[in-house]
């Protein structure tokens, strides 16, 4: 969001010396902030909160997810701190609507408005980076993936980036300060926000405000995300081309950094106009005032339309996802056919343990077999063929089966090994989309 500019909302204006000397609404001013802006900033926060709902059900943890659970969170701030700050201020210059907003709640809310939406802003940026960083190791370093990947490592992540994103805004606390004005048609005292002292240091607008604005929210972020994303296309497109040979969790892996790489390009997309204003008020360059200003607001969209759109990658592009929202958001009549549970998972492909749907059909076939008597596991590098007979009610004990009796009662054989009991443990590798993680289950014999 370009909050790095000379103006905020038009309305801190080092020219303006009167609450009332603001720029007239034109309409596109209106069109593009008034009415585009509050529309899909209102959409926005509703897919990110469904997002951050479905990211957040137990089927779906992984470090993955909670980056991008982190991602909603600061994407909804980001959204109204838009919203309040462009979206409701374009309604009344042209308008007339909002008054009481435009002169007396927005200028006492912007000193406060104003650093949290820069935090957000700073957040956003990153966290899309540390996403991007995330896929890298998991696509491209798939052995570093379990000790870089974690859960706890991404709600480390995550609070860093939180942390370094309030201290790097920290001195926009100082930048502005509200001043009054006599309206005299309304008869009323109106307030306005105009820049402080602090803000106008020639120093402190030269170095921090534009310099420090262009690498570390442009230039740095945008390296990185092409390096890392580059190296993700190259990955999938050789992937792609040996995909007969791929896993079924190799695949999904490949599947989500698609996903992500929209995620990125939509990114890009939307912070290039930003990135151009800046460097325009970096080098001093010459444009005509009308196009700028408008440019200015034609970004502010762009940056709102960025943190609202991830909801329709991740159903366009997110299986699960899309799986989860129309079991949790759509009637029975059209989820029917998916024959979810009530919990979200599939009974054909249960990813309560996230994982690859032939490990959990084995899972079941081991315990299926042991309660019906026979099994083979191997432990410590030793296969046990165990077997099992049972008295049963088919074998004519209290029932009306066969009149055969069983010639002892239910205790395991195993083969050549004999031993009063041991476990083995059956591992589940999780997909990073549907969790990031391995599912260890325990087995006791006895």
């Amino acid at each position: 969001m370009n909050y790095n500019n000379e103006t905020l909302l038009e309305i801190i204006d080092d020219n303006g010396t009167s609450c009332l000397d603001y720029e007239p609404s034109d309409f596109y001013w209106f069109i593009v902030n008034g009415i585009l802006l509050n529309v899909i900033g209102f959409f926005g926060i509703l897919g990110n909160i469904i997002s951050m709902i479905i990211l957040s059900r137990p089927q779906m943890r992984s470090s993955i997810n909670y980056l991008l659970i982190g991602l909603a969170r600061i994407d909804t701030v980001l959204i109204i701190t838009s919203i309040l700050i462009f979206g409701l201020v374009g309604i009344y210059p042209y308008t007339g609507c909002l008054f009481n907003y435009f002169f007396v709640v927005m200028p006492h809310i912007a000193p406060y408005l104003f650093p949290i939406a820069t935090v957000a802003q700073t957040a956003s940026v990153y966290l899309t980076v540390t996403v991007s960083f995330d896929r890298y190791i998991a696509v491209c370093k798939p052995l570093r993936a379990r000790s870089l990947c974690t859960y706890g490592r991404a709600r480390i992540y995550v609070i860093c980036i939180v942390i370094f994103s309030i201290l790097y805004n920290l001195p926009k606390l100082w930048e502005s300060q509200i001043r009054s004005d006599f309206h005299e048609e309304a008869n009323m005292t109106v307030y306005c926000i105009r820049p402080s002292e602090f803000r106008n240091n020639n120093v402190y607008k030269s170095v921090y405000i534009n310099w420090c604005y262009l690498i570390f929210i442009y230039l740095i972020p945008f390296l990185a995300l092409a390096y890392l994303n580059i190296c993700i296309y190259i990955q999938v497109r050789i992937a792609n081309r040996e995909r007969a040979r791929l896993s079924r969790n190799q695949k999904r892996e490949i599947g989500l950094a698609t996903m992500l790489l929209c995620v990125v390009i939509v990114f890009f997309v939307c912070n290039l106009l930003p990135l151009v204003i800046n460097i325009i008020e970096v080098f001093h360059l010459d444009i005509d005032e009308v196009l700028f200003g408008r440019m200015i607001k034609t970004s502010n969209f762009l940056v709102t339309v960025n943190s609202s759109v991830n909801f329709i990658i991740y159903v366009t592009f997110g299986e699960k996802f899309k799986r989860l929202f129309l079991v949790l958001y759509c009637s029975n009549r059209i989820c029917g056919r998916f024959n979810e549970s009530a919990d979200g998972a599939n009974h054909d492909d249960s990813f309560i343990s996230n994982g690859d749907r032939q490990s959990l059909r084995l899972h079941r076939h081991n315990n299926a077999s042991i309660r019906n008597g026979s099994t083979t596991i191997r432990h410590n590098g030793m296969s046990f063929n165990g077997s099992r007979r049972c008295r049963s009610e088919k074998d004519g004990i209290g029932g009306s089966g066969s009149n055969r009796k069983s010639p002892a009662p239910c205790v395991y054989y195993p083969a050549k090994v004999s031993t009063v009991g041991y476990s083995t443990q059956i591992s589940i590798p999780m997909n990073e989309w549907d969790g990031n993680s391995t599912s260890t289950t325990t087995t006791t014999i006895f």
